[in-house]
């Protein structure tokens, strides 16, 4: 059981989190809606916003799961040989979603134009990672 202050600053850590997904939603949806004008309406930058915030709130942190583990052997390790689905999905789409916004970033700041397919592709890799932080988020909740 957590006190009052640890309990509070856990709920300031993850709203801190929330704000950065959000943050990183909104960067990828400003840098696409740039390049591909049917994406430029205050609609899909609330939904980029959105699954951004729900992603790192979710995704980052993530309690361990003893039931869902994939088998890791590697040569020579001491490692017990098990890596938790849930760990390697959230690290998995946290590295995709904050290479999206750190790219989108780097554009917005260089003016750097792109073509349509680039902006799709960093549009599909930054949902493909905060989807899967949600999904690891909810699996690794899921079974307590």
């Amino acid at each position: 059981m957590r006190n009052l202050p640890r309990s509070l600053l856990h709920v300031v850590q993850r709203f801190a989190l929330a704000l950065v997904g959000a943050a990183t939603g909104l960067f990828v949806g400003i840098q696409t809606g740039s390049t591909i004008p049917a994406l430029t309406n205050p609609t899909f930058l609330l939904v980029m916003t959105i699954v951004g915030a729900v992603g790192f709130y979710l995704g980052i942190d993530t309690p361990a799961h003893r039931y869902l583990s994939i088998p890791v052997n590697l040569p020579g390790s001491t490692f017990d040989g098990r890596v938790g689905a849930s760990e390697l999905l959230t690290t998995i789409g946290t590295l995709l979603a904050a290479l999206a916004a750190f790219v989108s970033v780097f554009m917005i700041v260089f003016v750097s134009n792109s073509s349509q397919l680039f902006a799709a592709v960093l549009l599909v890799v930054w949902a493909v990672g905060a989807l899967m932080q949600v999904a690891s988020g909810a699996m690794a909740r899921w079974r307590r």
